[in-house]
């Protein structure tokens, strides 16, 4: 057990390392943990591509689990040995990845994303109108800061976005006194938490003044809403 703790702390180090996302992280360790536990917690640098391929199958067939879902587990075992463990696995480069469904996409009108918004008010109507206008991701959107947002060039940087880069999106015009309001609500926030060294967001997860956790003489640290990393 003590080897099987150690293994997982060098897993969420080396993925940190790596500046892979929260959910990355928790998912790639969930697929580890349930390796081990498959294979009667066996340490996994005991195990290679048969313990693997043995393991595929299984989600697949007992499990039940979609073809997206086996193949993030096989990316994180193959992580797991090629990035921790410092193993090649070259009996796994032509694994046969599991074949996604094809599906045409489900698309709103706009008269049926605007009856969406019409339930909507205050903070998440704005966060809404903003994913749809803006083209933002959900976290994308709830992860903004204040000097993301280029009101006079009407654009707006992503940062960190999927893939780890950056990019521009156009800011709809139609929101920017909104956001602007919403700035005038963030306002103290920002400042304290510039003053505390970190950055200020303009949706905040909560709506009392202490959203974030402050640093104090009790130890506590501050941490980003979207992640349970200190």
């Amino acid at each position: 057990m003590e080897s099987k703790t150690k293994l997982l702390d060098q897993l969420r180090l080396t993925l940190r390392l790596q500046h892979k996302s929260c959910t990355t992280e928790d998912a790639y360790v969930h697929w580890v943990k349930r390796f081990i536990l498959f294979h009667h917690k066996r340490h996994s640098g005991e195990m290679g591509a048969p313990e693997i391929q043995t393991f595929l199958p299984h989600l697949a067939v007992d499990g039940q689990v979609t073809a997206s879902t086996q193949n993030v587990a096989l990316q994180a075992l193959l992580f797991l040995y090629r990035r921790v463990l410092k193993q090649t696995l070259p009996e796994l480069d032509d694994c046969a990845r599991a074949k996604r469904p094809r599906r045409v996409p489900v698309v709103l009108t706009r008269e049926e994303v605007s009856r969406v918004l019409a339930h909507l008010q205050g903070t998440p109507h704005l966060m809404a109108s903003l994913l749809y206008g803006a083209g933002l991701r959900l976290m994308e959107c709830v992860r903004l800061r204040v000097q993301d947002l280029d009101f006079a060039s009407h654009y707006i940087t992503v940062r960190d976005g999927q893939g780890e880069q950056d990019r521009t999106t156009v800011l709809p015009q139609a929101l920017e006194r909104a956001l602007q309001r919403q700035l005038v609500r963030v306002k103290v926030l920002h400042e304290e938490d510039l003053a505390a060294g970190c950055g200020s967001m303009y949706f905040p997860p909560r709506s009392e003044p202490s959203i974030h956790a402050r640093v104090s003489s009790a130890g506590i640290t501050y941490q980003k809403p979207c992640c349970k990393r200190p």
